[in-house]
């Protein structure tokens, strides 16, 4: 994964408490571990965003592609 270096801000965030001891008795930067965590959450909500708004498009062609079969 590529490192942004987009300027950082403090915020406050609530987590749970064995979460956040398992992270610091293995001394993860939980800071860079919620960061993550929000950059896959981004991720995922960003591709499910475009499926629905691609889904008639999709269907369209996988219709297609059942009856004509594929274009190769």
């Amino acid at each position: 994964m590529k490192q942004n270096v987009s300027k950082r801000r403090p915020v406050n965030l609530t987590i749970r408490e064995d979460l956040l001891a398992n992270a610091k008795s293995l001394n993860l930067n939980t800071s860079k571990a919620a960061e993550a965590g929000i950059e896959d959450a981004i991720k995922k909500a960003e591709a499910s965003k475009w499926l629905e708004s691609n889904k008639e498009a999709l269907l369209a062609h996988n219709l297609r592609v059942e009856k004509e079969g594929i274009l190769l």
